[in-house]
């Protein structure tokens, strides 16, 4: 059932962002929805602010003020619990539907990571797995897990190609 759950957008007043947050998590405890409305986040940055004297300071800040991201399973029952909750102006999207964040945007914001494990390291014969290449197989040049990235020296028409891939496209080859 949680397949089905997305992340949607919740509009508040400004500055009633946890007081919303804590105000469902009441009523989905109270009656047993925890199935249905699974998580909710409020994202936060840590900025360095300068004061007038000078010294500065680190100070946790709303990155989107006003709005509270939940990921839920939509339907009549969810929508209405969330739209009377006090403080709640609406779901953002086109009058009465809420139009859930797509896979990108929520990968973007880091509200959800896909977790790739590598197996492979430089020097490792591997085998491209998807995309125009595949079927290709080459050597690692480099790993950068941070930008989800691995290079690729392949063999192509006779001639050493490097090829930028993304890490879960290839894999070690056997």
């Amino acid at each position: 059932m949680a397949e089905s759950a997305k992340w949607y957008v919740i509009h508040t007043y400004s500055g009633y962002e946890n007081a919303v947050k804590t105000s469902i998590e009441k009523f989905v405890t109270g009656r047993g929805m925890e199935d249905k409305i699974l998580r909710m986040e409020i994202p936060m940055e840590t900025v360095t602010e300068v004061t007038e004297s000078g010294a500065s300071k680190e100070v946790e800040r709303k990155v989107f003020p006003g709005y509270v991201l939940i990921k839920m399973i939509m339907s009549d029952e969810t929508w209405h619990l969330v739209r009377n909750v006090r403080g709640v102006t609406g779901f953002v999207g086109s009058a009465n539907k809420a139009i859930p964040l797509s896979e990108e945007e929520v990968l973007a914001m880091g509200m959800e990571k896909h977790e790739i494990v590598v197996r492979y390291k430089v020097g490792d014969h591997v085998r491209i797995m998807d995309g125009p290449l595949a079927s290709f197989t080459g050597v690692v040049e480099a790993v950068e897990p941070e930008k989800n990235r691995v290079s690729v020296m392949v063999s192509m028409f006779g001639r050493e190609t490097p090829v930028e891939l993304e890490l879960d496209q290839v894999e070690v080859q056997s």
